[in-house]
């Protein structure tokens, strides 16, 4: 593939909120937008118990590593919407630009990770469902909530998948943020975490709360919902910033809130909780037996919409990756309509994700599958961060959109951070061959 100027796709008629409207104006930015939805699809129910235990073990220690974390995200994700708005291209196309290895990495890539993300993510919002309705089997919940994520991406244009998210934000905000407020935080405990220090024994959990909180495969995803949006071209560049900070600056908050109640109800409850989601639902006892049972019930619902949130956007957002890299497998112009949402290979994926990882609820997720995954998934972020340093330098952008010295100290900064934490993460995925 060339590097030459390509046609970015016409935006949708319906991106929402005005915006195509707009575009014959200045433009402006909406509370509701693409960052809201990569930043609520990026925190799940894993991050919430990683940010519960990190909290009930070291307090507040750790309040830094969330705000670096934070920017961090801002970093990563401004910068994929950057290359798209510059460019017109796609970050697949970026990706091509570098040479075939990124190709032959991404491809086995988002196979493997949305066969057994989609029996994860399923599983996720199953259980606090089967917590609140234990008629009904975990398996069964499980189903239904990806049925539940298939039909309102499949049916559903990007407006309406945008909407759902929002509501499912204020869902999570409210139910999380409120038990926060409940819990009274220490805020000179919390002053003192603003000081960058770590932990005996908190290495691991320092750089987890630094990169992995809200850090997925759907960072990448950002361009593509820019599109989706109809925010196409450099003049919203300025409005993409604004609301990717700002999506961002309320997954900070969300996390801190998560680490309030790691610091305030489950140390003083002295409990230890589960590896996994299954962690959510030892809380979900510490809080009904200290505030009663409607907290308790409200947070289960919020951690309901976090993995909820988490199932659409995948579908939506990384089945718009996968029908791009498959289109330009199979030559297809920029913008083809098999590409976009609703097309051809935008629906096989979608398929791909809902209903085979299906057959891992009856095969308890085999061994050699979950180390392939944790392999490459370890590396993904890595691979985002260097590769961003790659597109946004050079002739690949226009001189005006490059990276200017401070951004590119901030990336390299963050490229190694997720190398250190996919090092980490390769190790933990291989243990079990060791052990």
């Amino acid at each position: 593939m060339t590097d030459g100027p390509s046609q970015p796709p016409a935006p949708p008629q319906d991106s929402g909120h005005g915006t195509v409207g707009e575009a014959e104006g200045r433009p402006k930015w909406k509370v509701i937008g693409p960052g809201l939805v990569v930043a609520a699809t990026g925190v799940g129910a894993a991050d919430m118990v990683a940010t519960l235990v990190a909290g009930s073990r070291y307090g507040y220690a750790l309040l830094w590593a969330v705000i670096v974390g934070v920017l961090l995200k801002i970093i990563l994700v401004e910068g994929a919407g950057r290359y798209t708005l510059a460019t017109g291209k796609t970050i697949f196309e970026g990706w091509r630009s570098l040479g075939r290895w990124t190709t032959w990495y991404f491809g086995p890539y988002i196979i493997i990770w949305g066969f057994v993300y989609g029996a994860t993510a399923m599983s996720s919002a199953a259980l606090p469902l089967a917590a609140l309705f234990p008629m009904v089997p975990l398996t069964v919940w499980a189903v239904l909530m990806g049925l539940a994520g298939f039909t309102m991406v499949w049916l559903g244009r990007y407006t309406v998948f945008e909407r759902i998210t929002a509501v499912l934000v204020g869902i999570m905000f409210v139910t999380v943020v409120g038990l926060a407020v409940i819990a009274v935080p220490n805020v000179p405990e919390m002053l003192r975490g603003l000081i960058p220090l770590i932990p005996d024994g908190g290495v691991v959990y320092t750089l987890a709360l630094a990169g992995g909180v809200g850090g997925t495969i759907t960072l990448a995803a950002y361009g593509y919902w820019l599109r989706e949006k109809g925010w196409i071209t450099p003049k919203w560049m300025r409005v993409m910033r604004i609301d990717n900070t700002m999506a961002y600056v309320m997954t900070g908050i969300f996390v801190i809130a998560m680490l309030i109640v790691g610091a305030e109800v489950v140390r003083s409850a002295g409990v230890a909780l589960s590896a996994g989601d299954e962690g959510l639902l030892d809380l979900t006892d510490v809080l009904k037996a200290r505030y009663g049972d409607v907290v308790g019930v409200g947070f289960l619902v919020g951690f309901w919409a976090a993995s909820f949130s988490s199932i659409i956007g995948v579908w939506n957002g990384v089945s718009l990756m996968f029908a791009d890299f498959w289109g330009h497998m199979r030559k297809k112009p920029a913008g083809h309509p098999d590409t976009l949402t609703g097309g051809k290979y935008f629906k096989f994926y979608l398929l791909w994700l809902t209903f085979p990882p299906m057959i891992l609820f009856l095969l308890d997720r085999p061994i050699g599958l979950i180390l392939t995954y944790g392999v490459l998934g370890a590396l993904f972020m890595p691979f985002l961060a260097l590769t961003l340093l790659g597109l946004l330098n050079g002739k690949r952008v226009p001189k005006e959109w490059a990276n200017r010295w401070h951004t590119n100290l901030a990336l390299g900064i963050t490229a190694l951070l997720f190398l250190i934490l996919g090092v980490q993460q390769l190790i933990d995925a291989l243990s079990p061959l060791w052990s």
